[in-house]
């Protein structure tokens, strides 16, 4: 190798080898400013999650706290407050706002239950829901009480921030609820109000929920503290900005009935409580808000054709409503009956069936008609086309499909159109 030709390769192994750690400057320096600002970022989000939760802290003070009573001590938390009876070990209400962040919140459960320290009596603990035992493989042995830790305030109405979510964990926040409840319809409830959010994007809700306590409620017996075993649940909301509010009054069991029919207006809850909701709104706007009951507002859009069933006692003698007909299938009654409803979907199969679901649709629907393939040409119309929206009733027996009354329509005397609702 010549003299000249190894200097040129040496000239340009010292340029490749410069330009190599220029770029490796260039991507620390990028990197560096990176991470300066995730770190900004990270910081800026701590300062703003605080001063939401002192605006939380502000707005219930002022607004959506029910009304304090002799005696009572106010549990404030950064996001939600309370009052706590001792009598019955768990509050009597909780009082959160639902922000419109929890549409981007992200934060995963903690699930780190755990005693209330502000709660100066001491509150209920795990050993009050079940027992657990150590095995020799590292894992626990559970014997259970029968009752879920039904959250009242829900967690995941905190899924923005790493704080209120963990707070939601408190054994304060807790009540003694029936598994196919708080898993079922108490979860039904809490996740369709905070679907509202997604059409509502702008506002903030005001919420307080708590069980039903009245002197003589049964008792967990195993538990250390003997926790009341409520028989109702409440829960109220109230949109400021778009004046309106609802209230729910449901049973601790599991529940058929659609949500809408355990809607109430907000002085119903407070004359079977005794508490005061929103004592501070002026006096003519707290009687215009909280006599609304207007379930169908809170809804989902995929909910708002659906109906409430027909009155049972506006309905001729052996005819019922769809939230009946359940009774007729689980008790094996084998005769033929009339169930009563608005058709408010229909559905015609690739395979030539027609289902009609009443008063609610699918998925949620509550009863369904069924007239198979072989059975269409005993109508002279297109059952599909022609009741949808209609009042009917529809004679038949009534059977269970995977949990839902249906029944079976040989032909059109099996129908009759009932008079508009």
């Amino acid at each position: 190798m010549s003299h000249t030709f190894r200097s040129i390769l040496i000239l340009l192994f010292f340029s490749t080898s410069l330009q190599a750690q220029n770029l490796d400057q260039e991507i620390r320096t990028y990197e560096n400013e990176l991470f300066q600002i995730e770190n900004r970022k990270k910081e800026l989000g701590l300062k703003l999650e605080a001063l939401k939760l002192k605006r939380i802290q502000k707005d219930l003070h002022e607004l959506g706290n029910p009304a304090l009573k002799d005696g009572e001590e106010l549990i404030v938390h950064q996001a939600f407050s309370l009052v706590y009876s001792e009598e019955h070990e768990q509050a009597k209400w909780v009082a959160h706002i639902l922000l419109p962040d929890v549409i981007k919140g992200n934060v995963p459960r903690s699930n780190d239950f755990r005693e209330d320290p502000k709660v100066k009596t001491g509150t209920a603990v795990e050993k009050d829901y079940f027992l657990k035992y150590p095995k020799g493989d590292g894992e626990f042995e559970y014997d259970g009480f029968g009752y879920d830790r039904g959250h009242l305030a829900p967690s995941a109405d905190f899924r923005w921030s790493e704080i209120a979510l963990s707070e939601s964990y408190f054994y304060s926040n807790m009540s003694p609820q029936v598994p196919e409840f708080n898993r079922g319809t108490w979860a039904e409830l809490e996740s369709i109000i905070r679907g509202y959010m997604y059409k509502h994007p702008k506002t903030q809700l005001y919420i307080v929920s708590g069980p039903v306590l009245t002197p003589g409620l049964p008792k967990i017996e195993r538990s250390i503290n003997k926790l009341s075993i409520p028989k109702f649940y409440f829960k109220v909301v109230l949109d400021l900005d778009n004046q309106k509010a609802i209230g729910f009054l449901m049973p601790n069991k599991e529940i058929d009935k659609p949500i809408e029919t355990m809607a109430v207006p907000i002085d119903q809850i407070e004359k079977i409580t005794g508490l005061d909701f929103f004592a501070s709104l002026p006096d003519n706007l707290e009687s215009t808000l909280e006599a609304q009951d207007r379930a169908k507002d809170w809804l989902p859009d995929s909910q708002q054709d659906d109906v409430l069933p027909l009155d049972a006692e506006s309905l001729p003698p052996h005819h019922f409503n769809t939230l009946t007909a359940k009774n007729f299938a689980e008790y094996g009654d084998p005769t033929k009956i009339n169930i009563c409803g608005t058709v408010v979907s229909t559905k015609l199969t690739s395979n030539g069936h027609i289902f009609l679901n009443l008063d609610k649709k699918f998925p949620k629907q509550i009863f369904t008609a069924t007239i198979w393939k072989d059975n269409r040409v005993n109508f002279s119309y297109e059952p599909h086309l022609e009741l949808e929206g209609k009042c009917i009733c529809v004679e038949g027996t009534v059977r269970l499909s995977r949990g839902t009354p249906t029944m079976e329509l040989k032909g059109e005397e099996n129908v009759k159109f009932w008079q508009e609702r």
